[in-house]
């Protein structure tokens, strides 16, 4: 080590002592590159060392944590949690629209009404009617507030999905679960603030759960179900006091570095992510660890001991995280051979659903056995709906459908059991209490304690927020 310390350049050493960069990807990236770090200008002086220290919220919360369940490619409202006995009977019938998907698309030139392919029924005592395509999660509407009226501003799968996630539509932009971490840090500084359980990219990639000019500790850290969920997670060293050693010779670097560059905003933040990531590797295998679970419970997500994948395997791991106080949770379903973008054919509705109604529904379950659906958000939606007609009636698919969808809220500070808005008759548009994206994000960040006027970040000379300048809290949906 003496003979080649005088070769022993600052980049090297950060890769030997962390060797973590697919841990915190977007953070370590930066301190490595020799590129100019992004500009970002935060009210006020540079965050502190460490920008997820916990912060109080605006007002006392309701929840102290969110799981966010993401069906990504548009799940078909009419064929899912918005009935319409009328579209059934008046299953061909031809209707014009100027709708974005078939605008002066080739063959479109008419359009029909689509019965759905699934029938509803009443369930619970709250008789909130669920198709047979979720017959598990039916039996849980006595704790779900239905909201049948969310509309969005586009019909693309990219921009509706980057709508869904950072309330901007054509612009990269902090996402939800950054900027909760942003306004609120996390109680547990061994595992980062906000994570992302997806087996595969979503559409819009990483800007789904990307920082952007917030600090870049506020980024999510995706895992991956299987047999390695994080990257590098096991320690290279023989014993943590030997890495604990090499970490504070790195801070030191870090701090000199620091001092030299005191109006790098990033800067501080960027060192924090490798504390982080040795907390990382303290915590984040038992967090992990699902063979500490009993077979009831594996049972009720429709697990089999020793499994590692699957939607059941990542809501079982979101529980297991928001215990141990993670911030927000996303989980992202793409499903094993395809999205829910059933252009082609309805029948995939059928095979993907399987796939997350029984682990949605026992997650509920689970959280509320436990007492932890009195302080846990569980989020469902996907990014728009689908069509409730096309070019002809007796079409498989469905084309994307922006103007009508269905989400919905279970747990803290939720009521229970209640549908909010309506559609049309046909489920085409909302016709009572409509909710935009905009919306929903302002009741999430309510039941979190803030105020979605005042999450403010000053970026490009402008103050910048989750809800642009819209959104209203949904109080309907408040216990």
């Amino acid at each position: 080590m003496q003979g080649c310390s005088h070769h022993l350049g600052r980049r090297q050493f950060v890769q030997s002592a962390v060797a973590s960069s697919l841990i915190m990807p977007g953070l370590l990236s930066e301190l490595l590159a020799t590129g100019t770090a992004r500009a970002a200008s935060p009210t006020g002086s540079p965050d502190a060392a460490n920008s997820l220290a916990p912060k109080d919220p605006h007002f006392p919360a309701k929840a102290k944590s969110v799981i966010f369940l993401f069906m990504s490619g548009g799940v078909s409202h009419v064929d899912s949690f918005d009935p319409k006995p009328q579209l059934f009977a008046d299953h061909g019938k031809q209707v014009t629209f100027d709708h974005p998907e078939t605008r002066n698309r080739s063959g479109y030139e008419k359009l029909f009404l689509k019965r759905p392919d699934w029938n509803f029924t009443p369930n619970g005592q709250s008789g909130t009617e669920v198709s047979a395509l979720f017959p598990h999660i039916a039996r849980q509407v006595d704790d779900i507030a239905m909201i049948r009226s969310m509309h969005t501003s586009h019909s693309n799968h990219y921009n509706a999905t980057l709508g869904m996630h950072t309330g901007s539509f054509a612009f990269a932009r902090p996402s939800l679960g950054a900027w909760l971490s942003y306004g609120l840090g996390t109680p547990n500084q061994n595992l980062p603030s906000f994570l992302v359980l997806a087996p595969q990219m979503p559409y819009a990639g990483t800007q789904v759960w990307a920082s952007d000019f917030l600090p870049g500790a506020h980024q999510g850290t995706r895992v991956i179900p299987g047999e390695n969920p994080v990257a590098n997670l096991k320690r290279r060293l023989p014993t943590s006091r030997r890495q604990e050693m090499e970490l504070a010779s790195l801070a030191k670097l870090n701090q000199s570095h620091l001092a030299a560059r005191q109006n790098d905003p990033q800067l501080a933040t960027r060192i924090k992510s490798f504390e982080t990531a040795f907390g990382m590797q303290t915590e984040m295998p038992d967090a992990l660890d699902l063979s500490q679970e009993s077979d009831e419970t594996l049972a009720l997500y429709g697990m089999t001991r020793g499994q590692n994948e699957g939607f059941g395997w990542q809501c079982l791991a979101a529980r297991r995280l928001v215990e141990r106080g993670v911030r927000f949770v996303e989980l992202i379903h793409t499903g094993s051979s395809g999205n829910w973008d059933s252009h082609g054919n309805m029948a995939d509705h059928g095979r993907l659903a399987p796939q997350v109604d029984q682990p949605i529904a026992g997650l509920l379950q689970d959280l509320k056995q436990r007492g932890m659906l009195d302080d846990v958000l569980v989020v469902w939606t996907s990014e728009f709906g689908r069509t409730p007609f096309n070019n002809t009636a007796d079409s498989l698919g469905r084309e994307h459908h922006n103007w009508a969808f269905s989400s919905w809220l279970a747990g803290a500070g939720v009521k229970r059991g209640v549908v909010h808005g309506a559609t049309d008759e046909h489920g085409i548009r909302p016709v009572d209490k409509p909710v935009h994206v905009h919306d929903l994000h302002a009741t999430i960040l309510h039941l979190m304690g803030i105020n979605h006027e005042k999450l403010t970040y000053r970026h490009g000379g402008r103050d910048y927020r989750l809800t642009d300048v819209e959104g209203h809290v949904i109080n309907e949906v408040l216990a």
